[in-house]
């Protein structure tokens, strides 16, 4: 899937291939606010990794971990949200396959 990115104001998850082909991106292609990098390898994949995501303080933070392990449903138990795979994408534009 590759790196990911979250609108720190609506809580949207999107890859930077499909910020790119939604033209979100600058000249450098570098996602425009509000989208900030959610930090991880950049091949992750969501067979592995969980998209991870929590309101705080009034914006949206993102965080991948590795699917069912203790720090996946420790951060579930403290109030985390699993972005559900078919939910990743730009509004409006279509979401990677099921």
């Amino acid at each position: 899937m590759g790196t990911f990115f979250i609108d720190v104001q609506e809580g949207r998850v999107a890859t930077g291939r499909q910020l790119a082909e939604a033209g979100l991106v600058d000249e450098h292609d570098a996602p425009r606010p509000p989208w900030h990098p959610i930090q991880g390898p950049s091949d992750a994949s969501t067979l592995w990794y969980a998209v991870m995501r929590k309101r705080l303080r009034g914006v949206f933070i993102g965080m991948l971990c590795i699917r069912h392990t203790e720090r996946h449903a420790s951060l579930s138990e403290r109030g985390w949200e699993e972005v559900s795979v078919p939910e990743i994408g730009v509004a409006g534009q279509p979401g990677p396959p099921a």
